[in-house]
């Protein structure tokens, strides 16, 4: 059996891997900027400044574009929430630094999203102010977890919303939807990415703790999720749309960061990390 490392241990045994991806991440990271994908020419008051107020047919975007970034930008708005849920692991050194870096991109993505429906009266400022305060004001907390276990969840969370942007951007809706949908998902990416290489570390200094990680991780993922003025969830209504569908997580999302982890062909795990293993076997290719 292996010993336990506790999270400080590990906090302290990953602290330079995390420096080292924090680098690698800002040289690579675009340094691009939300306010140059907004066309501000098409932008005019409301009726509060003495213009015109918000109509459906000021609208120009299609029902499922419009859902998908208000989705967007209200899981992005609820930043505070995610923030404390991620910050209260990370509080020290590098890691510090990582959730600064990790919460200044989320909100430019938020930033972006906003501006644009709002300049271009794409949807109800109204109701999704509405929306966002109603968010806002439930929060969001996760249950405690391990430190891997943070690690773990954050990447399957990133690379969940790489695949939801990827695929706004394929509905081709305007070309600035499109290249808004492809520069977060770029972020995305590379945000699992980090993630995902200090999963890998994890794995170099406590293999049945990383591997026990992902299997609690999995059992118990969720993608964040809204209530939608009907009384759906946003899950039901972008899985139909074929934006994201969580009968598909397995698939795109698991399975691909397992093979990357080399789960199913390590050898270096003990009786725990084998029983935790075991319960991996359904996403094995």
């Amino acid at each position: 059996m292996q010993n336990l490392l506790t999270d400080r241990e590990l906090l302290e045994s990953l602290a330079d891997e995390v420096e080292l991806n924090l680098r690698r991440h800002t040289q690579i990271a675009d340094g691009w900027q939300p306010h140059d994908y907004v066309p501000w020419d098409n932008g005019r008051n409301f009726g509060f400044l003495g213009g015109t107020d918000w109509a459906p047919e000021q609208s120009e975007l299609g029902e499922v574009a419009k859902l998908a970034l208000t989705v967007s930008v209200l899981v992005a708005d609820n930043l505070p929430s995610y923030h404390r849920e991620v910050g209260k692991y990370l509080r020290t050194g590098a890691w510090w630094r990582w959730v600064g870096r990790w919460t200044a991109e989320e909100n430019r993505h938020e930033i972006m999203i906003r501006n644009y429906l709002m300049v271009t009266r794409s949807v109800d400022p109204v109701e999704l102010e509405r929306l966002r305060m109603d968010h806002m004001t439930k929060g969001f907390r996760r249950p405690p977890q391990h430190l891997l276990s943070v690690l773990v969840t954050c990447a399957f969370e990133e690379t969940a919303a790489a695949i939801r942007h990827r695929n706004t951007a394929a509905l081709q809706e305007n070309p600035l939807v499109t290249a808004m949908a492809e520069r977060i998902a770029a972020d995305d990416e590379l945000q699992a990415e980090f993630f995902a290489d200090l999963v890998a570390a994890g794995f170099q200094i406590a293999p049945d703790q990383t591997v026990r990680a992902i299997a609690d991780s999995v059992a118990a993922f969720r993608v964040p999720e809204i209530t939608l003025p009907d009384g759906r969830s946003s899950d039901q209504v972008l899985a139909e749309a074929g934006i994201y569908d969580p009968a598909r997580e397995h698939e795109l999302v698991f399975a691909p960061l397992l093979e990357r982890w080399n789960v199913f062909a390590r050898t270096d795990l003990g009786e725990d990390g084998e029983r935790a293993r075991a319960e991996l076997a359904h996403l094995r290719a």
